[in-house]
C-alpha cells in the first residue's frame, strides 16, 4: 500500500468514526429536547420517528458517501500530480452534484425556498474546503500509523490544525444559521424548531470535542 492509500484509509476511518459520534450526540439531544418540550402525544412520536429514520438512513448513508466523494476527489488530484486551479475546479464541479445529493441537510430542504441557493453555495464552499484538507493529508509521505501522527505530519502545529478545522466548522455554522434564519426551508412533518435546535446544539458539542481533541493530538494531553 503506498502512502496515498495508507493516508486515505486513516482519514476515512477517522471521519467514519466521527460521523458515528455526531449522530449519537444528535440522538441523545433529540430525546432530551422531546422530554423537556410541551409537544402533545401525537407530535412527539412523529418527530422521534422522523429523526431516527433520518439519522439511521439518510444522514449516516449520505455522510459516508460524502466522505468517499471528498477523499476520492483529493486522491484523483494527488495521484495525477496536477493540482492546478483549472484541474481542481474541474474535479470540484464534476463531483459536487453527487456530494450535494448526499448532504444530510440538503436532503431535507425545500429546493424552491428563497434561501436554498444561499445554502447550496455554502455547501459547495464546505466541499471545496474538505477536498483541500484531504489533499494535504494524502500528500504526507512520512511514516505514520494513525490519525494523530498523520495530523502532526500534515499541520506541524496545533495552530495550523485549528485554523484548518475552524474553516470547515465556520462553513457548517453558516449553513445552520441559514436554517435558523427561516426554518420553513426544512421540509419535515412536524417539530421544525426541535430539529433546528438539535442541529445547533449537536454542532456546538461536536465543535467543542474536535477542538479539544487537538490538545490530545499535538500535546498528548486530555483537555481540562
Amino acid at each position: 500500500m503506498n502512502y496515498i492509500q495508507r493516508n486515505y484509509k486513516i482519514v476515512e476511518q477517522k471521519l467514519i468514526a466521527q460521523t458515528g459520534i455526531s449522530l449519537d450526540i444528535g440522538s441523545e439531544l433529540i430525546d432530551s429536547e422531546l422530554n423537556v418540550g410541551l409537544l402533545n402525544f401525537v407530535v412527539k412520536p412523529l418527530v422521534k420517528a422522523f429523526y431516527k429514520h433520518w439519522s439511521d438512513n439518510e444522514a449516516r448513508v449520505g455522510t459516508l458517501k460524502q466522505i468517499k466523494i471528498a477523499l476520492d476527489s483529493a486522491k484523483l488530484l494527488v495521484e495525477n500530480g496536477d493540482i492546478s486551479k483549472e484541474k481542481f475546479d474541474d474535479v470540484i464541479n464534476r463531483n459536487f452534484p453527487n456530494y450535494l445529493e448526499n448532504d444530510q441537510t440538503d436532503r431535507q430542504c425545500k429546493k424552491n425556498h428563497k434561501h436554498y441557493k444561499k445554502l447550496k453555495v455554502i455547501t459547495k464552499k464546505l466541499f471545496i474546503s474538505q477536498v483541500e484538507e484531504c489533499i494535504l493529508f494524502l500528500q504526507v509521505k512520512e511514516e505514520v500509523k494513525d490519525y494523530s501522527e498523520l495530523s502532526r505530519a500534515t499541520f506541524k502545529t496545533k495552530e495550523n490544525a485549528l485554523q484548518a478545522l475552524m474553516r470547515q466548522l465556520d462553513f457548517n455554522d453558516e449553513g445552520i444559521a441559514v436554517v435558523e434564519q427561516d426554518d420553513t426551508i426544512i421540509d419535515v412533518p412536524a417539530g421544525r424548531n426541535i430539529i433546528v435546535n438539535v442541529l445547533r446544539k449537536g454542532f456546538e458539542l461536536t465543535k467543542k470535542g474536535l477542538i479539544e481533541e487537538l490538545d490530545l493530538i499535538f500535546y498528548k494531553k486530555l483537555p481540562i
